[in-house]
């Protein structure tokens, strides 16, 4: 992983802390997400009446927080929990894998964490069959077939490229991301060539759906030299850098139509503080880019330049509130407008804060950032 240049290195802090000093916040935050018993990570850390809880386990959030525990190992700083028996809890059972995206993630934690496990899970899990036997594949599901692509990009990247069926599948893949992609790089969140049903699904994706694929093709294009991979990725990241905010939000909702933001509330912090670096990151790196100004912006947002003026992080328990937004009825109120091109700036109902983090937050923010 590139480090950067002198100048983005002295440019990353967020509110008088280093990007070094918010990594290790972050690792101190996530032993207490671990359930020690089960080795498994909780869904939601929420604030309640008797202060911090845990609520609910999740295998995918798990996988996300090893490999951003294990990218912070790397670079030199000690993991606050033991990664290899987490990862032996996940592979011990496989039952919970119930979607292409789950097996993605899967491959794509053991490719980073241990490639020797590849084969076994590969062929387990039926893996050159996933596209067509899960739901998630066969709907064409953008951040799922994402998170799969990504996977098999990282098998090639780990030296499995003779895995049965490996390249079929990623030729799929990569197929269903280019028809889920409109002509301005923004992607809807599934298949465009299915049935009418679910219009606006298809229309109207995520800004998750936008960052998984581009680190899938940015992936993909440096594990086998593609370059239509590579303009893809480079394409939907330029997009998402001339449609961020004023204050250097990233939006919720985008039309893959007409490359407009639709829905700007939720403002999650894991878009500001890892989600968006990830996928700039890996687009920079794939094509030899520089995306640290976005990228910086984004990051200023989570300590107080943002709507509320409010500092996001948690020294204490290691953390950031999860979100800026608005009640049901503001935010549905304010997707029709920014849809029907009514609205455009800031939203005119009360703006509130969700109290709670999730361990996939901190595991993303350290794999964007540990050892850069």
């Amino acid at each position: 992983m590139s480090s950067g240049t002198a100048v983005e290195r002295e440019q990353w802090d967020v509110g008088g802390w280093s990007v070094a000093e918010l990594c290790d916040m972050a690792a101190r935050g996530l032993r207490p997400m671990l359930d020690e018993e089960k080795q498994i990570f909780c869904y939601t850390y929420e604030q309640t009446e008797n202060g911090l809880e845990r609520t609910g386990h999740s295998p995918r959030y798990t996988m996300m927080t090893l490999l951003g525990l294990h990218r912070y190992e790397a670079s030199g700083r000690p993991s606050p929990v033991a990664i290899a028996p987490v990862l032996e809890a996940l592979l011990r059972d496989t039952q919970w894998v119930n979607g292409a995206g789950d097996l993605g993630l899967l491959l794509w934690t053991c490719a980073e964490l241990a490639p020797e496990r590849l084969p076994g899970v590969y062929k387990e899990l039926r893996a050159q069959e996933a596209l067509k036997r899960f739901a998630d594949g066969r709907l064409g599901s953008t951040m799922e077939v994402a998170w799969y692509l990504t996977g098999l990009a990282g098998c090639l990247q780990a030296g499995r490229s003779n895995l049965p069926g490996l390249e079929e599948q990623i030729r799929e893949a990569k197929e269903i991301l280019k028809r889920n992609c409109g002509e301005g790089g923004v992607y809807g969140h599934r298949s465009r060539s299915k049935p009418p049903a679910g219009y606006l699904r298809r229309r109207i994706g995520s800004f998750a759906d936008q960052v998984y694929p581009t680190i899938a093709l940015a992936r993909l294009s440096q594990a086998n030299d593609d370059r239509e991979a590579r303009e893809m990725a480079l394409r939907t990241a330029d997009t998402m850098c001339e449609l961020q905010g004023p204050l250097g939000e990233w939006s919720w909702h985008y039309d893959a139509a007409t490359a407009r933001v639709v829905s700007r509330y939720p403002v999650y912090s894991v878009h500001q503080h890892a989600m968006a670096p990830m996928m700039l990151f890996a687009a920079g790196d794939a094509c030899g880019r520089d995306f640290s100004e976005a990228i910086f912006k984004g990051l200023a947002w989570i300590s107080g330049c943002n709507e509320l003026r409010r500092d996001f992080i948690e020294p204490e328990p290691g953390l950031v509130w999860r979100c800026i937004y608005l009640s049901a009825r503001d935010k549905y109120s304010d997707a029709a407008l920014r849809f029907l091109n009514m609205r455009s700036g800031a939203a005119e109902a009360k703006l509130m804060i969700r109290y709670e983090c999730r361990p996939y937050e901190l595991g993303w923010l350290l794999y964007a950032f540990a050892g850069r």
